[in-house]
């Protein structure tokens, strides 16, 4: 599996992204916090399934970000 500079940077990105939701956590809502947490796991099992692929890890992190604010709205 040979990844590229792109796919670094995007996956580099994607975990900026929510280690920065993450660094306000406590003043988040419970939705707030399944969308977070959604698009990290959606991320990396995107990019899992895909070998790393840019379009596989942000349409993963959209996907679970979504699936996890629903998921935390019925909390």
């Amino acid at each position: 599996m040979k990844m590229t500079t792109i796919t670094k940077v995007g996956m580099a990105t994607v975990l900026a992204v929510v280690m920065a939701g993450c660094s306000s956590w406590d003043s988040m809502s419970k939705r707030q916090k399944g969308a977070v947490t959604g698009a990290g796991v959606g991320g990396v099992a995107g990019a899992v399934i895909t070998g790393g692929g840019v379009l596989g890890t942000v349409g993963g992190a959209a996907i679970g970000g979504v699936i996890g604010d629903q998921v935390g709205k019925n909390r």
